[in-house]
């Protein structure tokens, strides 16, 4: 499709949605503004530059398909490659085992803003702002608890690696002049039956105090919950009920992943309900085929109903969005590219939805009107809005990027 039918397309569907109330335009110049944080462990399956050792603590990444990043550059290349393949606004997400450690091994309780200052010029200098998490697994220290350790001398050492990596994203955020948001999750867990649930998440909890005391107003700081780990599954310190309660009562943003929770939960229920007691939410987009598998995001009922309930509840500017899930069965690039759009897809599906008359409906009890309106603006001309918003950035439109992709993949990837 040539810019010419993309454009007389994208008339058809303007006038037809605004014939509903909707403006197109508006819709596309919020998705643009609207930031998605890419997560830099897509690019080498979570390895990191601290070491070789890969992942341990209740994660794994499958696959072992060609071409993966094996050290800085490359992760740098192959992500601004992602980037000039993608419309709107992109953020990088960085674990701290991304440092510039300039070959030399620092240990976690020792990184520093420092070993970041290299990554806050590139981003810069590409136009992306940075988002950070602190790093609990791959580690001799880690074992099955970090900060909920009752050993002094492992639950200190995670919780100075913690208040290091909150210094860091302050330096951050204060270079970009944005807020960096700093993600906590930890995998602490026991395989089998634990006699000490109680015991372990209050330590947790008092090692989550001392952390958050210093006041870093280059950052913010979230708490992710979890279901389980791999080699953890019978119990999850920081789980989802732990999470809400500690994130209410400290008024600390939530990080809602959406591959964390039980297959039947309906995770877009719990924005609504989160965002009555919590000041914001980060937003780590997945796709769990079987439990937390971190598979590709796609434009699924489940990413559109979280997105849809966002945007109802007007909290589009309390909700933070990062991806995360690690595939390395196939094209790792491609596997960006294609959950950052389905995530663009999603956002646009929910600003498209005409709210105002749905609303309408809703309060004079017409039950009828609002079912029918939902469904019908189902088939509404979505596709050509959403190939306007890619054309009108200068980025592929349509299936137009696999093919910049696969000649990246003979050209660079290929080759390492």
């Amino acid at each position: 499709m040539n810019e010419k039918q993309i454009l007389q397309a994208y008339e058809i569907a303007r006038e037809r949605y605004a014939a509903i109330g909707v403006d197109t335009d508006k819709a596309v110049e919020i998705l643009e503004k609207t930031p998605i944080s890419l997560h830099c462990w897509q690019t080498d399956d979570v390895i990191g530059f601290e070491s070789k050792a890969g992942l341990s603590g209740g994660i794994q990444t499958t696959g072992n398909y060609p071409g993966r990043a094996r050290n800085i550059d490359e992760v740098r290349a192959d992500v601004k490659f992602a980037k000039s393949l993608l419309a709107g606004t992109q953020r990088l997400n960085l674990h701290e085992i991304y440092g510039d450690f300039g070959g030399k091994f620092v240990d976690r309780d020792q990184c520093g803003p420092e070993h970041f200052q290299s990554w806050i010029e590139w981003a810069k200098e590409n136009g992306m702002k940075l988002d950070f998490n602190s790093t609990s697994f791959g580690h001799p220290k880690s074992g099955d608890l970090s900060l909920a350790n009752p050993d002094p001398a492992i639950r200190e050492f995670w919780i100075e690696h913690t208040k290091r990596c909150r210094r860091i994203a302050d330096a951050m955020g204060k270079a970009q002049g944005d807020p960096c948001i700093m993600n906590i999750w930890v995998h602490d867990g026991s395989k089998d039956l634990t006699v000490e649930r109680m015991r372990y998440r209050q330590i947790f909890a008092e090692s989550l105090d001392e952390i958050l005391k210093e006041d870093l107003p280059g950052m913010k700081t979230c708490l992710e919950a979890k279901l389980f780990g791999i080699g953890l599954e019978s119990y999850t310190v920081g789980s989802h009920d732990f999470v809400a309660g500690y994130c209410a009562t400290r008024k600390l943003m939530y990080t809602l992943d959406t591959g964390h929770y039980e297959q039947t939960e309906n995770v877009s229920d719990m924005v609504a309900s989160l965002l009555l007691f919590v000041p914001e939410l980060m937003l780590h987009v997945s796709r769990p085929v079987r439990w937390d598998s971190d598979h590709v995001t796609i434009m699924n009922d489940q990413t559109l109903d979280l997105f849809k309930e966002m945007v109802r509840a007007d909290a589009l500017d309390r909700c933070h969005i990062g991806l995360d899930y690690f595939d390395a069965s196939i094209n790792r690039i491609g596997a960006y590219v294609i959950g950052t759009r389905a995530t663009q897809k999603c956002i646009l599906s929910a600003l498209l939805e005409p709210l105002a008359k749905l609303r309408e409906y809703e309060d004079a009890g017409k039950g009828f009107q609002r079912l029918a309106l939902l469904e019908e603006a189902k088939s509404l001309p979505f596709g050509a809005v959403f190939d306007y918003f890619n054309c009108k950035n200068g980025v592929p439109v349509g299936e137009g990027f696999i093919p910049e992709i696969e000649r990246y993949e003979r050209e660079v990837t290929s080759k390492r």
